[in-house]
């Protein structure tokens, strides 16, 4: 089975347990990047004018991707991880989901949050994936342990 771990993380803390994902899956790694990068002024969730509420209260937000998301074909399996803002994945998640054909792919979410649950995620992204399955969705802590995530990958 060849795996992809794609990923968006504003701060490090989702990457972070993005690598540890590819090192015990032995994945190929795609970050997602915006194509105009969040600053900490952009992050303020306090400001319901900041970029990432604007972008969070808008269902039909989705922000551009820096380069190319890559080809799925030859994937079976792919993580894609996101911190948990508002309770969802950040909207440019969709973005990533949107430019891709998912069909017949197995999807393991994974998230970062220090008190946000995954528990609905997908529900507000499975729309964006049209025939893929989710196997798995967990919320990690970003002081999560590689053990953890070897436990959470066997579990598949």
């Amino acid at each position: 089975m060849k795996t992809l771990v794609a990923f968006f993380s504003a701060t490090g803390k989702t990457k972070k347990i993005a690598e540890m994902i590819a090192k015990s899956t032995k994945s190929d790694v795609f970050e997602i990047k915006p194509e105009t990068p969040y600053t900490v002024e952009d992050l303020d969730w306090k400001n319901d004018q900041s970029r990432s509420s604007v972008e969070m209260q808008d269902p039909s937000s989705r922000p551009a991707i820096q380069g190319q998301v890559p080809d799925l074909h030859d994937y079976d399996r792919i993580y894609v991880g996101f911190p948990i803002w508002w309770y969802q994945a950040p909207k440019i998640v969709n973005t990533f989901f949107e430019a891709a054909d998912w069909k017949g792919k197995q999807i393991g979410l994974f998230a970062t949050s220090g008190s946000s649950g995954i528990d609905g995620v997908w529900e507000k992204l499975k729309s964006s994936a049209p025939g893929s399955v989710l196997v798995a969705a967990k919320r990690f802590a970003d002081t999560a342990f590689q053990d953890e995530i070897d436990t959470w990958v066997r579990t598949m």
